[in-house]
């Protein structure tokens, strides 16, 4: 069986990772049977979170983990999509995760009120005396890896005009379907989803919460994929 590991739940998530999001819906989507367990980075192969073991493997970062389940198993997550909705559905893929996702991180990470609710209490275990300095190099290391990605050259406005962009791309996308290809989710949508769920969580004060608010199909987008996926975690929050 494979063994899924990622960081738990937290800030009114089902995880606290969207990337764990992401590869826990596409084990689902592939109908395979897993077990999930708390995992640390500092285990991971990449040090990061998901990372899965499956028999004598070690798999990590959530992109290469759906390759080597679809390669392994024979599963093809986005079965009946044509060649060009493929490729739109990598573009959609890429532009979350490599643009919306890290303007999350910025409103999360970098702003003082947030960080003090949220991932600052990671440490709360750690011995006193290092629990500050641990914190210092948590935002150090995310504000330099902002910056290199280009949304941290930005301010708070230009990153949240972005990031419209990229909802509003979205919600065409989706236009009156249930799901962005159709009636069903597809490999694609276990990341946009995820990301999609961490921008709407009220839990942290965000410009990002307020722009995707106004988009109804995409609060309801996120809704029907949460009871799909999370029903508990739905009913729980309802």
């Amino acid at each position: 069986m494979i063994t899924l590991y990622t960081a738990g739940p937290g800030f009114g998530l089902p995880e606290i990772s969207p990337y764990a999001m992401k590869t826990e819906i596409q084990l689902q989507l592939a109908d395979l049977a897993f077990e999930k367990r708390p995992g640390r980075r500092e285990d991971s192969p990449k040090g990061q979170v998901p990372w899965i073991v499956d028999g004598e493997e070690r798999v990590a970062d959530s992109t290469f983990i759906r390759a080597h389940i679809e390669g392994k198993y024979g599963v093809d997550l986005d079965a009946g999509l044509s060649v060009e909705q493929r490729a739109q559905a990598w573009a959609m893929e890429r532009m979350v995760e490599n643009q919306l996702g890290w303007a999350g991180a910025h409103f999360r990470f970098l702003k003082a009120d947030n960080f003090a609710k949220g991932p600052a209490h990671w440490f709360d275990q750690a011995p006193e005396a290092m629990r500050e300095t641990l914190r210092a190099g948590l935002v150090e290391a995310v504000a330099a890896n902002v910056l290199a990605v280009g949304i941290g050259r930005h301010s708070d406005e230009e990153i949240a005009w972005l990031a419209e962009r990229s909802l509003t791309a979205i919600a065409v996308t989706l236009g009156d379907k249930p799901f962005l290809f159709g009636d069903r989710p597809v490999g694609s949508e276990a990341v946009v989803f995820s990301i999609l769920a961490t921008t709407l969580n009220p839990f942290f004060d965000s410009p990002l919460h307020d722009r995707f608010a106004a988009m109804p199909s995409l609060v309801a987008y996120v809704g029907r994929m949460m009871e799909r996926f999370y029903p508990e975690h739905a009913r729980m929050a309802a």
